[in-house]
């Protein structure tokens, strides 16, 4: 991709990496773009069964940069809306992607960089981690964010978090579910891969279908065509391809053909 935005693959793993150590992973409007094409890129790329969201450095993502910041600042407010767009761009590529998506935190993740955490299906963080909504405290709102954050943690622990701009450890983190797990520094890539290996063990088509429903089923009323339209998606997915293979594999005690036809579970060499 670019030198501040890194896409690899490995065995049907991707990892999108933000690299701007020296600048806390912070993004500008380039490194948005940089993040939406990447994003874009794994979706469309049907040699990929999940992506890793991560990034270089002591920090995960300081949010917005200082610099894009500046000049966001003498923008009018139509050069605003169309600079905000992008961004809500971005994180709504993410949010939507087809694959599941996991997110290592290794360490602060403020502002914006919340919103990265929240669009990912799963996120791991380090003890050392550390998170901030951080936007009131420079007179701003996390408004693009909001939808995506506001779906992780709960639109009550979202109001204290909002208006005090508190920063919270990895483990409060964990309680308020904006993360998954919670372990030490060194064991991070270790459980990383564990869980890599775990969703890889899936069927992939299920595992597509599967997050879909989510999306398609949260907040919904629970009616006569919600309960239709939930029949026909089993339905669907048992006489797939897949769904036959699965149940054949389980009931004849022997291991799936996409399980068995992978050269390697492995996200790393």
């Amino acid at each position: 991709m670019t030198d501040s935005i890194e896409l690899t693959k490995h065995n049907a793993v991707a990892t999108v990496t933000l690299n701007r150590p020296e600048k806390h992973n912070a993004f500008d409007d380039a490194v948005i773009r940089q993040m939406t094409e990447a994003f874009e890129n794994v979706e469309h790329d049907d040699s990929i069964c999940l992506m890793v969201l991560a990034s270089r450095g002591k920090c995960f993502s300081a949010g917005a940069d200082l610099a894009w910041m500046k000049r966001m600042a003498s923008y009018s407010y139509d050069e605003n809306l169309c600079d905000s767009r992008a961004l809500a761009n971005m994180l709504k590529t993410l949010n939507n992607l087809s694959k599941p998506s996991i997110a290592r935190v290794q360490g602060a993740a403020f502002g914006g960089a919340v919103g990265l955490v929240s669009c990912c299906d799963i996120a791991i963080a380090s003890s050392k981690a550390s998170f901030c909504l951080s936007e009131v405290k420079i007179g701003l709102i996390p408004a693009t964010i909001s939808p995506y954050v506001i779906a992780a943690i709960g639109s009550r622990a979202a109001r204290r978090l909002f208006i005090t701009a508190e920063r919270f450890s990895a483990e409060q983190a964990l309680a308020l579910n904006l993360v998954s797990e919670v372990c030490e520094q060194d064991q991070l890539d270790a459980r990383l891969d564990e869980l890599v290996e775990t969703i890889r063990a899936n069927s992939p088509a299920a595992v597509t279908a599967a997050k879909r429903l989510v999306n398609d089923i949260s907040g919904a009323c629970i009616d006569d065509d919600l309960i239709e339209d939930t029949c026909k998606r089993i339905a669907e997915i048992r006489t797939s391809s897949e769904g036959q293979e699965g149940l054949s594999a389980f009931l004849d005690k022997r291991t799936p053909l996409w399980v068995a036809n992978q050269p390697d579970r492995s996200r790393l060499t």
